[in-house]
């Protein structure tokens, strides 16, 4: 068991709800709906994420490099995927867009896909 893994995924899905809530109810009226799609693209990769790392808390242990390695990618990459997301469309609605925070969106997928790419050796050559 992982527990970084299991505290992240349960935070990470704890706050896609509230999120989305947030979207959906508070943010509806003062996004376009381009923006609106665009924050719901987060919540949507921040819960995906969230459930893949429970799954991998209970899956994996702390002893194996690579496992702390995907485990890690994946916290990295939720972060600054979907919390990018979420400052630049809040941002913008307010009519100050942080624009330091679009390469970091970016940057936040390259880490999902490292982590998924770990995944993959981990299941191709380590069992």
């Amino acid at each position: 068991m992982n527990q970084a893994a299991l505290v992240f995924g349960a935070i990470f899905g704890f706050l896609a709800i509230i999120f989305g809530a947030f979207g959906a109810h508070l943010l509806k009226k003062k996004l376009s709906s381009e923006q609106l799609q665009g924050f719901e693209t987060g919540v949507k990769y921040q819960m995906y994420h969230a459930i893949l790392l429970l799954v991998l808390g209970f899956q994996f242990n702390a002893i194996e490099t690579i496992d702390v390695y995907i485990i890690y990618a994946i916290i990295i990459g939720t972060i600054l995927f979907s919390f990018s997301i979420y400052g630049l469309v809040i941002s913008s609605a307010n009519n100050k867009t942080l624009k330091f925070l679009g390469p970091i969106t970016p940057l936040g997928g390259l880490f999902l896909v490292f982590g998924w790419g770990m995944l993959i050796w981990k299941f191709l050559f380590n069992f």
